[in-house]
């Protein structure tokens, strides 16, 4: 498996089932304009190559846990020994937060290429096969439910 470096977020929100880089990648416009809505934007700022691209969700770009990763030398929070930190545990997204306290224990344990996997096996359709975006509760194909790993 060939792993994107760009799509690796220090956080542990694997950018590849991120919804940002989801509606943008398949120019879901309907994904765009909710998205843009959460998250107070415009549907236009709903584009994202992965935290570690120079093309960076506007969020993204001023995460003060992307920052202090990089200012220790990390690579990502699951290298930390002093996670869980105020940055995880104060996080403003509560549902993020509580994905990154899920992805990042199963992040110590693999590799990136074995993260990666896990992390879109997690966002599989376990009946079409459609990889969908963190988050979903159905998938946009099938239209089957997509257990969510909270729940798991």
């Amino acid at each position: 498996m060939s792993v994107n470096p760009n799509l690796l977020a220090p956080c542990g929100l694997y950018c590849g089932v991120c919804g940002i880089y989801y509606a943008d990648k398949h120019n879901i416009e309907k994904l765009k304009q909710k998205l843009a809505q959460s998250y107070f934007t415009e549907p236009e700022q709903i584009r994202c190559d992965g935290c570690l691209s120079d093309n960076k969700f506007v969020y993204c770009d001023s995460c003060p846990i992307r920052e202090c990763v990089f200012a220790k030398g990390f690579s990502g929070c699951h290298q930390c020994a002093e996670w869980p930190c105020d940055k995880v545990t104060n996080f403003p997204f509560a549902l993020a937060k509580e994905y990154m306290q899920k992805s990042i224990p199963a992040r110590k344990e693999r590799t990136d290429e074995e993260w990666v996997e896990w992390e879109e096996n997690n966002w599989t359709c376990q009946e079409c096969g459609t990889l969908a975006f963190r988050g979903a509760r159905i998938c946009g194909k099938c239209r089957k439910e997509i257990p969510s790993i909270l729940d798991k």
